[in-house]
């Protein structure tokens, strides 16, 4: 199914569509429209030498120079030449096409004044499959992610390289390759492509759905470790959750009841202790806790993906040019901030639970590090090394960006939102707690082979799936293989694709 493009109903999920899993993209006929009107409108003000910024004046700290009808002709062409200064390697293609269907969305609200063969273009690329080379690093994440933006928008005038059918090539190449027409550049046509946080905003809807997914696989893996460790199920009553009104816990809680239910755990045969540790029984309230923020980063970032995030925004109706900072990222990259945390903090619990299960004096029963060949073999003792320093490099990662800004342009841009930053570091955070999850997944199912009871429907699917990534560690071998193996199904959703395959999809909070 296409994904239209040109009201107000974009989802982070036809962002994951179109960037990750190439979705056509469809320009509905009253975007069009709305772009012709308003360029109609931006060519009267030219022709009437109205100054308009970024148009014929300037920009930035040179916003005040009013440029002649002749510089007006080439200043976008330098424009972008000139913001094209960023630096590293290519970033992932999903994040490049993620970015160029969240300026389509912009310019389809009709208030960006380019000329609709520019939005179009776009479309052609990513229908087409042609995705410009990108660097990560350069944005601050104010006057929009004009680095990257601005290397994206080289292609407009067939310039810069471009990944295309499997190879990286010249874009003029590439675009020629798969018939797309190269529009150039006229006024305010640059500026149009290049004035909003749409890369961040791609990459920050992108890792959102992914932790979506991640925090329930989260989830199913506090139940394994439950189970193994014999633990108290009472916290997990909804009425204790709904009496405190926190919709996240209650939802965790129901998510945890559900992989467990049918296990000697619930029925009464198992006897276990009245109060378990705070790492055990407090993961609803913790989990529930991240869930809330998640829902609410849902929330601003499908306001951002069907808003306007430009400057300056042209009214047609009204003959109106305001100029602003609607391309200023603290909106989404604040909240995104506090997801990288939000993970770092249920990375944390797990690793909690992965100490209970190898240390002899916490976990009720199961053998030293999980092998019954203690002294000889050390089981899974190295496991919790390797994911004690993810969550250090977590943790370190954790730290807000959106307090960070450094002052730019000779302090005409003196507060800048460094949401870059926060996308990036949170897509290093959600690939070290993929990390995490599997090593308590791997833990969890060992400990699962030692007890000798009935555990529930769902642990059960969970602890199948993981057999099949990594087998029983009887004798010892080296773990880096199991380790990469397991973080791979995680990332795939292996575990969560079962889980939900043998009693129904978990829900979600939101």
């Amino acid at each position: 199914m296409n994904v239209k493009v040109g009201g107000n109903s974009l989802t982070i999920e036809d962002v994951v569509n179109v960037a990750r899993y190439g979705a056509k993209v469809e320009l509905t006929p009253a975007a069009v429209a709305r772009l012709r009107k308003c360029r109609a409108m931006l060519e009267k003000k030219i022709t009437a030498h109205e100054i308009m910024y970024g148009v014929n004046t300037g920009i930035g700290e040179f916003s005040e120079m009013v440029l002649t009808d002749e510089q007006v002709k080439q200043f976008q062409r330098y424009l972008i030449y000139n913001h094209a200064a960023g630096i590293g390697k290519p970033a992932p293609i999903e994040h490049v096409r993620a970015a160029m269907l969240l300026r389509i969305a912009v310019h389809s609200r009709g208030h960006s004044g380019c000329r609709p063969e520019i939005t179009q273009t776009y479309v052609a690329m990513l229908n087409k499959g042609v995705t410009p080379v990108v660097c990560e690093k350069g944005s601050v994440g104010a006057c929009g992610d004009l680095a990257p933006m601005s290397q994206l928008a080289l292609s407009l005038m067939g310039e810069g390289e471009s990944f295309y059918a499997g190879k990286r090539m010249t874009t003029k190449s590439a675009m020629n390759k798969a018939g797309i027409p190269i529009p150039g550049l006229e006024a305010r046509d640059g500026l149009a492509a290049i004035n909003g946080s749409n890369l961040l905003t791609g990459m920050g809807c992108l890792e959102i759905y992914d932790a979506e997914r991640w925090v329930k696989q989260a989830e199913i893996t506090a139940a394994m470790s439950l189970e193994a460790l014999m633990a108290n199920m009472k916290p997990y009553d909804t009425r204790l959750h709904e009496l405190r009104g926190f919709k996240g816990a209650i939802t965790s809680a129901a998510n945890i009841r559900s992989v467990v239910a049918g296990s000697d755990l619930v029925t009464g045969k198992m006897k276990v202790k009245v109060q378990d540790a705070y790492s055990m029984r407090s993961t609803p309230q913790v989990i529930g806790a991240f869930r809330d923020h998640l829902a609410f980063a849902r929330t601003q970032f499908e306001i951002e993906i069907n808003g306007v995030a430009d400057n300056p925004i042209f009214l047609p109706d009204s003959d109106t040019v305001l100029t602003g900072a609607n391309f200023q990222g603290t909106p989404v990259s604040m909240p995104l901030d506090m997801v990288g945390a939000g993970v770092t903090m249920v990375s944390v619990l797990s690793e909690r639970r992965l100490n209970r299960l190898l240390n002899p004096a916490l976990s009720v029963g199961l053998p030293a590090f999980l092998t019954k060949g203690a002294g000889m073999f050390s089981g899974l003792m190295l496991s919790q090394y390797t994911a004690d320093m993810l969550i250090v490099e977590q943790r370190i990662l954790s730290a807000p960006s959106c307090i960070q800004s450094i002052p730019a342009a000779a302090d005409q841009e003196d507060f800048v939102s460094m949401g870059m930053n926060a996308a990036l570091k949170t897509r290093q955070i959600m690939d070290n707690a993929n990390s995490v999850l599997a090593i308590e997944m791997i833990a969890a199912a060992q400990a699962v082979d030692f007890r000798h009871f009935c555990v529930g429907k769902g642990t059960r699917a969970a602890h199948t799936a993981i057999r099949k990534v990594v087998k029983h560690l009887d004798v010892d071998r080296p773990l880096f293989i199991d380790h990469n193996a397991m973080t791979e199904a995680v990332r795939k959703c292996v575990v969560l694709d079962a889980v939900h395959k043998e009693i129904g999809e978990l829900k979600n909070s939101w």
